[in-house]
């Protein structure tokens, strides 16, 4: 019998290259979708990314959360930031008129900007010069402005300010007590005759090193020479504004691209050390923050006594 051809044995599936092959085209249209997803960008759903992302850098008050923009409302959402800062244009206006009442316009400034509501006394209306006791004739203002401060919730900040000419006397050795103590003058007298409480209340005292002028002439050192209180906005309303300035910013056109930059905030709470840190981890750091620390003493030591 003649033997029997044996038929070549055939394989089963694909060559191998296939297999690379389809893996690289696969990826190649993952990738030509995801370009195609980003030009046709859902502004809403990416708000609802960034606000996310906000959350988690801690951003947002409260912490973490997961945001859904279709089921908040957007009163709840900003915090109504916008009435708020009626609120304060309101309060700007009953100051303004008590001041034109009493014939003291330019003597006292009244504006609103980030930190809140701004009224600004040069120290000639509060003040003799040299001397952190309250004149009589800016009772009367400082009156309206407790009383607008006793109706609202917001916690208020009073700043001192001096010129660059150094004092040296008894009671005030630099300008640094001057301005400490006119600032803490107004706390007290809103204190005791406005009855604010002290906890909405803080002082501060920044000598000449804060002047919104050059201490070259004698009219720019009458300006400096003032004192500030501010009526600030609440940390909610300042986190809505910024999330507000955030969606005005997505909707006015991002096509050239997106850059998302982390708030100080957020850095401030990414700077901190977590608790599982190792202490070989956090010695370092604090041996760095020590030498600036004493870098930053030897050079305060060169300062002048008289601030």
């Amino acid at each position: 019998m003649a033997a029997k051809k044996k038929k070549p044995e055939s394989t089963l599936g694909a060559p191998l290259w296939m297999i690379t092959y389809g893996d690289m085209m696969t990826l190649l249209l993952c990738f030509f979708i995801l370009l195609f997803s980003f030009s046709t960008l859902d502004v809403v759903k990416f708000k609802d990314v960034i606000i996310e992302l906000q959350g988690a850098l801690g951003v947002l008050s409260g912490g973490p959360m997961i945001l859904n923009l279709g089921d908040i409302p957007a009163k709840q959402m900003t915090h109504n930031p916008a009435a708020s800062t009626r609120k304060l244009e309101q309060i700007k206006e009953n100051i303004e008129a008590e001041i034109k009442s009493e014939g003291l316009e330019g003597a006292i400034e009244t504006s609103i900007n980030e930190r809140g509501l701004l009224i600004r006394f040069t120290d000639a209306v509060l003040f003799d010069p040299g001397m952190a006791e309250i004149k009589p004739e800016a009772m009367p203002v400082l009156d309206v402005v407790n009383q607008e401060i006793a109706n609202i919730n917001n916690r208020v900040a009073v700043e001192g300010h001096t010129d660059s000419t150094p004092i040296r006397t008894a009671r005030f050795p630099s300008n640094w007590e001057l301005s400490t103590a006119r600032g803490t003058a107004i706390i007290h007298y809103a204190i005791e005759n406005g009855g604010i409480a002290p906890e909405r209340l803080t002082a501060a005292g920044y000598a000449f090193y804060h002047p919104v002028l050059p201490n070259t002439t004698a009219e720019n050192r009458a300006l400096n020479r003032r004192v500030d209180i501010i009526i600030l906005k609440s940390e909610e309303i300042i986190d809505a504004e910024r999330r507000v300035d955030a969606l005005n910013y997505l909707e006015s056109g991002f096509s050239d691209g997106i850059i998302i930059e982390a708030p100080e905030i957020a850095e401030e709470s990414m700077d901190e050390s977590p608790e599982d840190n190792s202490t070989e981890n956090n010695t370092p750091e604090m041996d760095v923050n020590n030498e600036e620390m004493d870098t930053e003493h030897e050079s305060n030591e060169g300062v002048p006594s008289d601030g």
